[in-house]
C-alpha cells in the first residue's frame, strides 16, 4: 500500500539525510524490475559466451532477469551510489615501468565491506519507517545493480556498459535495498554518451565488440581477477603491467571533469598499492600475499592468480634487472606460475639465451600447458 504525498515526501527526507550521514553521496529509488531489453542483453550475453570461465552467471541466469525474480515481493529499490574517485591520474601508473597497476577500486579496503555495513544501517531505518521487509544487496548476489541504478536516475550505463554519472563521473560504488514497500520513483537517467566513443577506443585488448556490448573474455578486469589459469597469448601484451583490474575504459571518460576525489577514509587508496613493485610482489608466498592484502578485494583471487597476472606484468616491463625475478619463479609449484614465468622469460631473454634455457628445463616439466609456453 502507498502512503500519502506527504507522507512519502517525509520519508524521502528522512531517507536522504539518513544517507548521507552514512557517507552515501547519492540516492535514488525505482520501482523494483528492469526492463525485457535488459533481460534479453543479459540472455544474449551469456548465449554468446561472453561471460567466459564465469559459470555462476549462466547458473544463475533466470534469478537475474530481474528483482522479482530473486523476491517475488519486492516493490521498490532503494539505489545508493558511494563516490571512489581518484585524486590523481589513475592511468598514470601504467606508464611506469617496474611496478604494476592496481585497479582504483582495489586499493584501499574491500569496498564490499564498507557499503554493506552502511547500506544495513539505512535499510534498518527504511523497516522502521515503512513496516515493511527489506533486502540489502552490494554486488554479490544475482542482482543487476546498473540497469537499476540507470532506472532510479542516479546516471547511465555509457558505451562501456558501467555506470556513468554527470556528477560523479564513471566513478561509483552502488547498494540496492529491495523493500516489499511501495515508495515513490525518481526519473530514469538518461544517455548522453552522444557520438563519444573514448572509452571503446581506449580499451587495451579491444574488449568491446560495439557500443554498450561487452565481451569479458577479452577484458583485462576479467582476465586479471576472474579468470583462473592461463591467459590467451593473443592477449598478454595488452595487459600491459594491469596487474588486477583496469581502468582505462572508465577514466577517458570525459564526464569525469565532473568528478571529485571520493571522501570515503575506510575507502582511500593504501600508499604501498598505488605504484607496487613488480619485483616485491612475484616474491609474495602465499603467507605474505595473504598478510599485504589484508581486508583488500585482491585477497580473493589467490596467490597463485596474482603472480601469474605479476609474471605478465614482467614480460610486458622491457626490463632486463626482472629477468631474474622471472627465472625464479620458473619452479613454483603453481603451474600458471610457471607458465607465464616462462613467457616473461622468453620475452626479456635474446633468442639463444632462451633457447639454452628451454634445453635445460623442458625435459624435467610436468604439465602440458606449461611446456608449450616453452614450444
Amino acid at each position: 500500500m502507498r502512503s500519502s504525498i506527504s507522507d512519502q515526501a517525509r520519508l524521502r527526507r528522512t531517507l536522504d539525510a539518513k544517507a548521507k550521514a552514512l557517507g552515501f553521496d547519492a540516492l535514488r529509488v525505482t520501482r523494483a524490475e528492469t526492463t525485457p531489453e535488459t533481460a534479453a542483453w543479459l540472455n544474449d550475453f551469456v548465449a554468446a559466451g561472453r561471460h567466459g570461465t564465469m559459470a555462476w552467471m549462466e547458473e544463475t541466469l533466470a534469478r537475474r532477469s530481474g528483482p522479482k525474480a530473486l523476491w517475488p515481493d519486492a516493490k521498490s529499490a532503494i539505489v545508493v551510489a558511494m563516490n571512489y574517485g581518484p585524486d590523481e591520474d589513475p592511468l598514470a601508473v601504467t606508464r611506469m615501468p617496474g611496478v604494476g597497476a592496481i585497479s582504483v577500486y582495489a586499493r584501499g579496503r574491500d569496498y564490499h565491506d564498507v557499503i554493506k555495513g552502511k547500506l544495513k544501517e539505512l535499510a534498518a531505518q527504511v523497516a522502521r519507517l515503512t513496516e515493511a521487509e527489506v533486502k540489502v544487496f552490494v554486488d554479490t548476489a544475482p542482482l543487476m545493480e546498473k540497469p537499476l541504478a540507470m532506472a532510479a536516475g542516479l546516471g547511465w550505463q555509457g558505451k562501456h556498459t558501467n555506470l556513468v554519472s554527470r556528477d560523479f563521473g564513471s566513478w561509483l560504488f552502488l547498494g540496492v535495498i529491495l523493500t516489499a514497500a511501495e515508495l515513490d520513483t525518481d526519473a530514469r537517467g538518461e544517455d548522453i554518451c552522444g557520438s563519444c566513443r573514448a572509452c571503446l577506443d581506449a580499451c587495451p585488448t579491444d574488449a568491446f565488440p560495439a557500443p554498450y556490448q561487452l565481451d569479458a573474455r577479452r577484458c583485462i578486469s576479467y582476465l586479471t581477477i576472474e579468470h583462473d589459469g592461463f591467459i590467451d597469448h593473443a592477449l598478454r601484451v595488452g595487459i600491459g603491467n594491469r596487474i588486477y583490474g583496469c581502468d582505462d575504459c572508465l577514466a577517458v571518460c570525459p564526464w569525469n571533469k565532473f568528478a571529485q576525489a571520493g571522501r570515503e577514509v575506510k575507502l582511500a587508496a593504501r600508499v604501498e598499492l598505488n605504484a607496487p613493485s613488480l619485483a616485491d610482489l612475484a616474491a609474495l608466498d602465499d603467507a605474505g600475499f595473504r598478510a599485504l592484502f589484508t581486508a583488500s578485494p585482491v585477497k580473493r583471487i589467490g596467490r597463485d592468480r596474482f603472480v601469474r597476472n605479476v609474471l605478465i606484468a614482467i614480460g610486458n616491463s622491457g626490463e632486463a634487472r626482472l629477468l631474474p625475478v622471472a627465472e625464479r619463479l620458473l619452479d613454483d609449484a603453481a603451474a600458471q606460475v610457471r607458465g607465464m614465468a616462462v613467457w616473461a622469460c622468453r620475452r626479456l631473454m635474446d633468442a639463444a639465451a632462451f633457447a639454452a634455457l628451454k634445453s635445460e628445463r623442458l625435459a624435467a616439466e610436468s604439465d602440458e600447458a606449461v611446456k608449450a609456453e616453452w614450444r
